[in-house]
């Protein structure tokens, strides 16, 4: 009789650090996210099974081109998923379908591979303040994103994608894209002027 018991507390025991492994792990370290909608295509689609990094923005800021999962920042129990275009104290500018992205009189167009139909001619201008980061979905065309409710504090960030798990045939991980840039240096009026 004793080494029944004894042998159903060890499994209790064992399941209850499962679960608290589990918990902590999809507290603090990772959970998963299930992309709802088309704003992604064509690096994300309806469906698709991602696994979302919370751990990494503890230790760095975001960069430019990570896709993250985010709160919505007008309804917070709303998750999104977006890529940082613009991150905090720039300029974001688009034009002609094009983004261009200025820092510290630096002028970088944007070379975006990850987007497949040219972006709908409009012209938008956000200057970003501290801790706040511009977001757009790769279909741009069809996005909900900063361009309509604007750049998104860093406390509403929930996490890096870091890999796609389902469906097992597109299974990959992700980081932030290497951009081709061409980059001018743009006066400031200040400096023009003296």
């Amino acid at each position: 009789m004793r080494k029944v018991l004894w042998s159903i507390l060890e499994m209790l025991e064992t399941i209850a650090i499962a679960v608290a492994a589990v918990i902590l792990v999809r507290t603090f370290v990772a959970q998963p996210f299930l992309v709802s909608g088309s704003s992604m295509i064509p690096t994300f689609q309806n469906g698709d099974y991602l696994l979302v990094d919370e751990l990494t923005y503890h230790f760095r800021a975001p960069e430019r081109g990570e896709v993250i999962v985010l709160k919505y920042p007008k309804d917070p129990s709303e998750y999104f998923i977006k890529r940082v275009i613009g991150l905090p104290g720039e300029t974001v500018i688009i034009q002609s379908g094009h983004v261009t992205v200025v820092d510290q009189g630096k002028k970088i167009v944007l070379n975006e591979p990850y987007i497949d139909q040219p972006m709908v001619a409009q012209s938008f201008t956000e200057t970003l303040g501290p801790n706040e980061y511009f977001v757009m979905g790769d279909n741009r065309n069809y996005s909900y994103d900063s361009r309509s409710w604007g750049p998104v504090p860093s406390s509403d960030i929930v996490g890096v994608v870091r890999l796609r798990l389902w469906p097992i045939q597109t299974a990959e991980a992700f980081g932030a894209p290497s951009y081709g840039t061409s980059s001018t240096i743009v006066a400031s009026s200040t400096a023009a002027a003296q």
